[in-house]
């Protein structure tokens, strides 16, 4: 267990301490956010605000998560590894479309086509490799089951699983990238399921069927759940020191970049942890938020009406007069409520099958 506190404080500490240093060199270069003209008045101050703040998480978690391994001397598994992999790779791509945002000035970075490719290298990437690399159980990361606290149901075929995880990871990145809307609100809320999946782990490595005395009690089919539980707890320790920065009014915006990278490490480690449909319970901030976006358009195609005066979710609640930090504070509420309940059902599940 001193690797989850060891991962969780140096991620936090580096992030606390890189990002300011990361604000510095974005703001000489000059790569401000360039904000649309047709989003809420009060954000237009916001214009020249450093961006690509993502990468100072994503590296102070690689590297915490790589310093934890030779300060304890343990070794790094495939499942955490590969969801590391997932997270610097949507991290990329998010990087190379906030670069042309910033060097074209325009609100649009990477060509619809050429972002979704990068996603699609990427996360199929993922999912072919999660499905090797067996353990002396035969377990590999990925399971090609549908799992909710556990696997359940019949096995799919491995191209259908690869789809399965894609539109996962899909889902998850673009979510949060909806999300990320308002200061520290998708940092905030990323920070409460990185603390849930920081439990899943650990709990999942003490009820593991490696570690139960008999085969007939309870027990989870996961191949690495302590070292999810440091990669998750790195991720949590990153956002945290990074949430300092990026809380209202913020120093610096963490961009596609941040974005994409945080909803890829969600989808990740609920693929690895077995718990894919559990996720839409515990980043149900993010889902409600993508859901806002999916009503909106689909209202205007059917009916040129729109739901609500503004989607995302968050900027409707905007121009209905509420504040920035009351938005963000509230939706923070949402999210830990969401966070709770998932974890609730997440051990009603364990207790269930017993």
């Amino acid at each position: 267990m001193r690797q989850i506190l060891f991962s969780g404080v140096i991620g936090l500490f580096l992030s606390l301490v890189g990002t300011p240093l990361l604000i510095k060199l974005l703001a000489s270069k000059g790569y401000g956010q360039f904000i649309r003209d047709d989003g809420p008045r009060d954000h237009h101050g916001k214009r020249g605000t450093p961006t690509m703040g993502g990468i100072a998480f994503i590296l102070a978690t690689i590297i915490a998560y790589v310093l934890t391994k030779l300060i304890t001397g343990s070794q790094p598994t495939f499942s955490g590894v590969l969801v590391l992999f997932l997270f610097a790779g949507m991290g990329l791509v998010g990087f190379l479309d906030d670069y042309i945002k910033i060097v074209k000035q325009r609100s649009l970075g990477l060509r619809a086509r050429a972002k979704m490719a990068g996603q699609l290298i990427v996360g199929i990437s993922f999912a072919v490799l999660a499905l090797n690399f067996e353990d002396a159980r035969q377990l590999t990361p990925a399971s090609t089951k549908l799992s909710f606290t556990q696997d359940f149901g019949w096995a799919l075929p491995p191209v259908i699983f690869v789809v399965w995880a894609l539109f996962m990871i899909l889902a998850m990145s673009n979510g949060v990238n909806l999300t990320d809307g308002l200061d520290g609100l998708a940092t905030g809320a990323s920070v409460m399921v990185f603390g849930a999946y920081t439990f899943i782990g650990v709990w999942e490595y003490q009820e593991s069927c490696a570690n139960v005395a008999s085969a007939s009690q309870a027990c989870y089919e996961v191949r690495d759940p302590l070292d999810l539980a440091v990669v998750a707890a790195a991720l949590m320790g990153s956002c945290f020191g990074f949430l300092w920065w990026n809380t209202s009014p913020a120093k610096v915006f963490m961009g596609d970049t941040g974005s994409l990278a945080l909803g890829g490490a969600l989808a990740g480690l609920a693929i690895t942890s077995r718990t894919e449909l559990l996720l839409a319970v515990l980043g149900g901030l993010f889902v409600l938020i993508t859901m806002s976006v999916v009503i909106q358009v689909g209202s205007f195609r059917l009916t040129r009406r729109r739901v609500f005066k503004m989607a995302p979710l968050q900027h409707h609640f905007e121009l209905k007069g509420w504040s920035e930090v009351l938005v963000v504070v509230r939706f923070w509420i949402i999210q830990g409520m969401c966070a709770i309940v998932g974890v609730g059902i997440f051990y009603a599940g364990w207790v269930a099958s017993k």
